[in-house]
């Protein structure tokens, strides 16, 4: 996946948005606030942070050269994946609806009404 096929997947899903809050070359989805997604524009190869539950965050490092603890993220909770084409897409998207699904179950009742 190229960074406009990451874009349009992220913006896709409901109370996205998309912003610079740290500097011009990191590009943040967000999700009511909070952080699901960033991608380092200037990387070559593009490489991107996305949250994981622990234990299979770890599993992936294991499993996949592509995937690395977090880069100036938790390590705990965050994995970089470097788009590099070793990764299938259809599994870089299912690590996306598994990252805004775990920010999503942490909102507000009231917030994650918002979302439907």
């Amino acid at each position: 996946m190229n960074i406009e096929e990451i874009r349009t997947y992220c913006l896709s899903k409901p109370g996205v948005t998309e912003s610079f809050p740290f500097d011009e070359s990191t590009l943040v989805f967000k999700v009511i606030d909070k952080m699901f997604l960033l991608a380092g524009l200037n990387e070559v190869p593009l490489s991107i942070n996305i949250k994981a539950d622990p234990d299979k965050a770890i599993e992936l490092r294991e499993r996949y050269q592509a995937v690395e603890p977090g880069y100036h993220m938790n390590k705990k909770y965050w994995n970089t994946v470097l788009m590099d084409g070793s990764v299938r897409d259809s599994l870089v998207k299912e690590w996306i609806d598994d990252s805004y699904q775990l920010v999503t179950s942490t909102l507000p009742a009231a917030k994650r009404k918002l979302l439907q």
